[in-house]
C-alpha cells in the first residue's frame, strides 16, 4: 500500500462549501468549491481524502491536490471505500468485461479514466503489453496499487508507463517514459479492423496508438476503393494502410515524425500494401498547399490533426486553424469525393467545430453534405456528467 493510501480512519476529511456538482455526479471538485484553509493546503499532492459538505454529509472518497485548479477527484461515492489494489481491480475487471463485449481481440484502449470509475488513469492494451498513463498526482500515488491489479486481472508480459506531459504539469509532477514491469525490445504489435500494425509505446505520440478513431477509420476505409485517398496526420498510417487494404489505387501518408513513418512503411508492408502506399516527411499545412499548387486531387482525404485548442484561451487560435485545414484539405477533394475532419480538443464543442469546417469549406469554394458525425470508438466511454469525456469530434463529408 503507497503511504498516501491512508486506512480510512486516519484519512483528513476535505470540506466542500459548495457540493451541488458533486451531489448530482460530477466526479471533480474545484479548489473553488471546497475549504482550503490551512488543514487542506498542508496535504500531500495526490492523498485519500473523505469529502464532506458544510452539513457534514459525507459525498465520497477521493484524491486530492490543493494546488490544482482540480482539486479533488472522486474514486468512490463510499466515504468508507478502501482504495487498494482489490478496488482498482474490480473497477479494471469491469472495464475488461465491456471491452470484450465489442472487441474479439484484446487491443483496445482499457481505462478511460472518469468513464471508467477511475479518474486520472489511463490503460491502454496491446495484446500482453499494457501502457498505462497515470496523468494526476493521486494516481501517481497509486502507482503500486495499480500495476499489483493489473497484474491480478491482466498478468502482462509488460507495463509501460506514459506519464502525460502536459497533465502531469498541471498536477506540479513529472516523470519519463519507464518500463514498470517485464521489457519491452521495440515497438508492439496490435490489431486493427483485420489490419497488423507496430506501435512504439516508448517514444511515439500518447500511449502509442490512437485507439479512438478506429470506427471512423474503418466507415471511411470502406469508402477508398480504386481511389487515391491523403492521410494527413498518418502517425502509423492506420488510414492509409486500411485505405490501402480496401483497394484504394494509392494511399499517401503525411506527417513530421520520422520515427513514426518508419513504423508506417513497416506495418505497410506486413499488411501487404507496401506498394501502393507512401509516406511523405512534412508539415501538415504547408504541404496541402504544396499538393494543391501542383494540381493534385484526392477521392478522400482523412484529416486527423493532433489538439489545436489545448486550453479555453487558445479557443479562437484553434478554431481557425480548424477552418485553415478544412479549406486546405477540401481543396484536394475530388470532384464528389469525401472529406473526413477531426478534433480531438475537448475545449471544443461539436457546433463549434461542425461551424469552423463549413466555414472553411466555405473559404474553398466547396459545398458538400454531412453524412456521418461521429466521436470516439465505444471503448472511450463517456461520462455523461463530465462532458469533457466526449473529446472527440469527427465529421465525413461528401463534397460536390
Amino acid at each position: 500500500m503507497s503511504d498516501l493510501a491512508a486506512p480510512v480512519a486516519a484519512r483528513a476529511t476535505i470540506v466542500v462549501e459548495r457540493p451541488k456538482r458533486a451531489l448530482a455526479g460530477h466526479p471533480w471538485v474545484y479548489s473553488n468549491e471546497v475549504r482550503m484553509d490551512a488543514h487542506a493546503k498542508a496535504l500531500a499532492p495526490g492523498s485519500i481524502v473523505t469529502l464532506a459538505g458544510p452539513d457534514g454529509r459525507a459525498l465520497g472518497t477521493a484524491t486530492f491536490n490543493p494546488h490544482t485548479l482540480v482539486a479533488a477527484r472522486i474514486l468512490d461515492r463510499d466515504p468508507a471505500a478502501a482504495i487498494d489494489r482489490d478496488f482498482f481491480a474490480a473497477r479494471i475487471a469491469r472495464a475488461l468485461a465491456l471491452r470484450r463485449r465489442f472487441y474479439d481481440e484484446p487491443y483496445y484502449r482499457l481505462i478511460h479514466a472518469e468513464a471508467d470509475g477511475l479518474p486520472g488513469l489511463v490503460v491502454d492494451r496491446y495484446g500482453d503489453v499494457a501502457v498505462a498513463q497515470l496523468n494526476s498526482a493521486g494516481m501517481a500515488a497509486l502507482e503500486s496499487e495499480i500495476l499489483a491489479a493489473l497484474d491480478a486481472t491482466l498478468s502482462p508480459r509488460a507495463v509501460v508507463l506514459r506519464p502525460d506531459a502536459t497533465a502531469r504539469a498541471l498536477e506540479g509532477a513529472g516523470g519519463e517514459p519507464r518500463v514498470a514491469v517485464g521489457a519491452i525490445d521495440g515497438p508492439v504489435e496490435l490489431h486493427e479492423n483485420g489490419a497488423v500494425f507496430l506501435a512504439d509505446v516508448l517514444g511515439g505520440q500518447k500511449t502509442g496508438w490512437f485507439f479512438d478513431q478506429r470506427e471512423n477509420r474503418r466507415f471511411v476505409a470502406a469508402l477508398a476503393q480504386d481511389a487515391r485517398v491523403l492521410d494527413v496526420y498518418c502517425y502509423g498510417g492506420a488510414f492509409a494502410i486500411l485505405a490501402a487494404r480496401a483497394d484504394a489505387a494509392e494511399a499517401i501518408g503525411i506527417d513530421r515524425s520520422e520515427g513514426a513513418l518508419a513504423l508506417a512503411a513497416q506495418s505497410a508492408a506486413r499488411n501487404g500494401v507496401a506498394g501502393r502506399c507512401r509516406f511523405v516527411r512534412a508539415e501538415a499545412f504547408a504541404e496541402l498547399q504544396r499538393l494543391a499548387d501542383a494540381g493534385e486531387r484526392f477521392g478522400i482525404v482523412f484529416a486527423d490533426p493532433p489538439a489545436f485548442v489545448k486550453s479555453k484561451k487558445d479557443l479562437g487560435p484553434g478554431l481557425r486553424g480548424y477552418r485553415k485545414l478544412a479549406r486546405l484539405a477540401a481543396a484536394l477533394v475530388a470532384r464528389d469525393g469525401i472529406l473526413f475532419l477531426a478534433s480531438c480538443s475537448h475545449n471544443v464543442g461539436a457546433d463549434d467545430f461542425a461551424e469552423a469546417a463549413r466555414r472553411g469549406l466555405e473559404d474553398a469554394g466547396r459545398a458538400g453534405r454531412i453524412v456521418r458525425a461521429a466521436g470516439a470508438a465505444p471503448d472511450h466511454p463517456i461520462d455523461p456528467a463530465l462532458p469533457e469525456s466526449a473529446y472527440l469530434k469527427s465529421l465525413t463529408i461528401a463534397l460536390d
